[in-house]
C-alpha cells in the first residue's frame, strides 16, 4: 500500500447453517432472508467501497448498491478483482448509479483497497479466504439461514493451507442478532 493507514475491512458472508453460499450446481438466491437482505444494504451504505470477484459478477450479476429505507446519500464504489477481464460491459454493476466501478487486473488485495477508509467484502470463497489469510479482515458480518445445503454445497471458505491450530486466525463473537430466521453474528479479529 502507499504508507497511509490500511482500510477498515468488514467482510460479510451469508451461508446456510453448515457454511455454504450456494447449492454444488451454484444456485444461491436466496440463501438468506429479506431482514438480513435489508441490513446488508445499510452496511453497504457505511462503507466507502464494496469488494467482489468475477465468479460472483459472472454467477450472479448483482448491482451491489446500497438500498437501505430512506435512501443512500452515496453510493459505495465497486471493487472488481478480475485478472482475467472477463467482466462483461452489460453487468449489472455498472449501473448503480454515482459511484466508481474498478476492474483490478492483479491478485493483490490490499493493494486494491488502498485509498478506502471502509471497505466491504462481498466475494466467493476464494477472495474471503485470502483476506482472511492475509490478516486484512477486521469484523466478520455473518448472516446464517436456517438451512442445510451439505458436503456438496459451495463452502463460504477455501483452504486456508493451515497445518497447525495455533495458526488459525481467531476472531471473538462481538454480537448475536435475530434477522427473521436468519441469526446476524458479528466477529471481530483479535489475532
Amino acid at each position: 500500500m502507499s504508507g497511509a493507514a490500511r482500510p477498515h475491512v468488514t467482510l460479510k458472508l451469508a451461508t446456510s447453517l453448515d457454511g455454504k453460499i450456494a447449492l454444488a450446481n451454484g444456485v444461491s438466491q436466496w440463501i438468506t432472508g429479506p431482514e438480513s437482505r435489508v441490513v446488508v444494504h445499510r452496511m453497504r451504505a457505511a462503507h466507502d467501497a464494496v469488494l467482489t470477484g468475477i465468479g460472483t459478477i459472472l454467477a450472479d450479476d448483482p448491482r451491489m448498491t446500497a438500498r437501505p429505507e430512506g435512501g443512500c446519500e452515496r453510493q459505495p464504489d465497486v471493487i472488481i478483482m478480475d485478472s482475467q477481464g472477463r467482466t462483461p460491459a452489460s453487468a449489472r454493476v455498472f449501473k448503480g448509479g454515482d459511484r466508481s466501478v474498478t476492474l483490478i487486473p492483479h491478485r493483490d488485495l490490499a493493494r486494491a483497497m488502498d485509498g478506502y477508509g471502509r471497505v466491504m467484502i462481498e466475494a466467493g470463497a476464494r477472495i474471503a479466504a485470502a483476506a482472511i489469510g492475509a490478516g486484512l479482515v477486521d469484523r466478520i458480518e455473518w448472516f446464517r439461514a436456517p438451512m442445510v445445503l451439505g458436503g456438496d454445497g459451495l463452502s463460504a471458505l477455501s483452504a486456508l493451507g493451515l497445518e497447525t491450530l495455533d495458526r488459525a486466525p481467531i476472531f471473538r463473537r462481538a454480537g448475536v442478532v435475530e434477522r427473521g430466521a436468519d441469526l446476524q453474528e458479528t466477529y471481530e479479529r483479535i489475532c
